[in-house]
This record gives structure tokens, C-alpha cells and sequence, in this order.
């Protein structure tokens, strides 16, 4: 057994003391802007969510004082609000960015170029995956899907849309956060700072002169399945198999059991080995 060297600290495990609280100013505000919060649910323990947008929107990210502040505001443990606050990306665990740059990198934005963006992005900026830069501008993410596929590639600061996105596009959008020069997203409310933004998401109103009538709605593939719940009937577009000339005559509205894409339609594959070909023909059980 090798003995510990004198000089070297061991620890023993202790846990953390408890979190020191808000100076008595800061304290008094969150107080009274938790209280609205609280007021909104019948259970007090609903209001978990907004509060940790409200203490992320004081100092940037949920600390363990603002996780003590939700614990003794809703009665319950520090341990119970960590396990929420753990649990959704949109709280941060560290320091970060005055902007929050989100690359789109699920599947349909990454075949359109969400990877090439985010690998463009990290080496422009210098930073990995949610690492902020050096002068605390900007701190780049990647993120699984920002609902909005019809747009894509999609970008997102501070949860505001920047769709059809190139590397070039986006190298250029950092550029201007970075150099504090005036950004506009391609729909919805005008962008501000990252605590700016949490306490909009903690429930308080955008008091920004134009920010609650600027407004961007979703495309027209995302917009169908509301229009059926509305039982209104959307335009169809019918894609004809590659192979297929369409016929002459008036426009055909197809029946709920026909294709209407080429994608689902059944269509002759090539074979990767013209050896072995291996087509909806030849495949095994046919």
C-alpha cells in the first residue's frame, strides 16, 4: 500500500456547505416577482419551472443559491429542485453568454447542413459544445430539434428563429453578436440578452416597444396537421413516382389512401452491387 505524501490534501468527501442567499436588494425583488409566479397555480409546487427561469434570469445560470431560493419559496429541498433543474437543457448548470447560439443538428437540419454549420461554428469561434467564448458573448450548442424542419437549416439565439442557414450565414450572425451590431431573426420577437430572455420565459411580459406584435408563424408543412384539426382541407401536392409521366387533365385530389409524396410512394431501387441486384423485385419472401 502506498502511503498518501504529507503534503497533499485528501478529501474526505464532506458535502458542500449551504448555498449563501441573494443580498437583502436582490432577495426582496425575486421575492415579490415569485409571489406573482406562485399566484398563477393552484399547487405551488407547478410553479418550479418559471422560478428556475427567474433565478437564471438574475445571474445567467441556476446556481446553487438560486436552487436554495426555489427550494425555500415552494417548501421544497435543494435536492428536489437540482433534479428538475438537471433534467431540462434549457437551464444552465455554468456561466455562459450574453447569447445562446443553438445549432439544429437532428436529422432533417443535419443532412441540410446543420453539422457543417456546427463544425464551422466551433472552429470559428474556438469553442466546443457548450463553451462560451473568451469576451462572454456567445456560447454555442447543439440541439437535438428546434421545431421548425420546414426552415431548415435552423439556427436559434437566444430561442429566436434564424432559418436557411449557411456556414457563411452563420458565421456572419456570430460576427455581428459578438461586435454588438444590430440583429434581426427571420420571424418572431426582436432578440435580447439571454437573462433578458429568461425572465420572459419565467411568465413576465416583453415590455420592448413592437416585441408582442412582432410575431413569425410556423411553414406550410407544419401548419397541415392544424389545419385538419380545424377541419379545414389543406391544398394537396401530389408528386409523381420519377419514372411516371402525369397525365393531361383537370387537377386530381387525391383519396386519404394514395401517396402524396414520392417519398412514400414505392419506387424501383438500385442496387448497390448490379452483381446482386436487390430491388422491391428480387427481395426475400417476393
Amino acid at each position: 500500500m502506498t502511503a498518501t505524501p504529507a503534503n497533499q490534501e485528501v478529501s474526505l468527501g464532506m458535502p458542500q456547505l449551504p448555498a449563501p442567499d441573494y443580498p437583502a436588494d436582490v432577495r426582496a425583488r425575486l421575492d415579490a416577482d415569485a409571489k406573482e409566479v406562485v399566484a398563477r397555480y393552484p399547487d405551488s409546487r407547478s410553479a418550479l419551472l418559471p422560478l428556475l427561469h427567474l433565478v437564471q434570469s438574475q445571474e445567467g445560470y441556476v446556481t446553487r443559491t438560486g436552487v436554495r431560493f426555489c427550494a425555500e419559496t415552494l417548501g421544497l429541498t435543494t435536492a428536489e429542485v437540482t433534479a428538475v433543474s438537471t433534467f431540462y437543457s434549457m437551464y444552465r448548470r455554468k456561466p455562459g453568454g450574453d447569447y445562446q447560439v443553438g445549432v439544429c443538428t437532428n436529422t432533417l437540419c443535419a443532412v441540410m447542413g446543420g453539422d457543417a454549420i456546427f463544425d464551422e461554428l466551433k472552429q470559428h469561434l474556438g469553442v466546443g459544445n457548450n463553451e462560451t467564448t473568451e469576451d462572454g458573448s456567445v456560447t454555442l450548442e447543439h440541439i437535438e430539434c428546434n421545431a421548425a424542419c420546414d426552415f431548415a437549416p435552423v439556427v436559434m439565439v437566444n430561442w429566436e428563429f434564424f432559418d436557411d442557414q449557411t456556414p457563411e450565414s452563420a458565421k456572419r450572425l456570430v460576427d455581428d453578436l459578438r461586435a454588438g451590431r444590430p440583429v434581426r431573426p427571420t420571424r418572431g420577437a426582436p432578440l435580447c440578452t439571454y437573462k433578458e430572455t429568461a425572465r420572459i420565459l419565467a411568465g413576465f411580459p416583453d415590455e420592448r416597444p413592437g416585441a408582442v406584435e412582432a410575431t413569425g408563424g410556423a411553414g406550410p408543412a407544419s401548419l397541415i396537421g392544424l389545419k385538419l384539426a380545424k377541419g379545414e382541407t389543406p391544398q394537396h401536392r401530389v408528386v409523381h413516382p420519377r419514372a411516371e409521366t402525369p397525365h393531361d387533365g383537370p387537377p386530381h385530389d387525391p383519396s386519404p389512401s394514395e401517396h402524396l409524396s414520392s417519398h412514400d410512394a414505392p419506387q424501383q431501387t438500385s442496387a448497390s452491387d448490379p452483381a446482386h441486384p436487390a430491388g422491391p423485385e428480387t427481395e426475400e419472401g417476393e
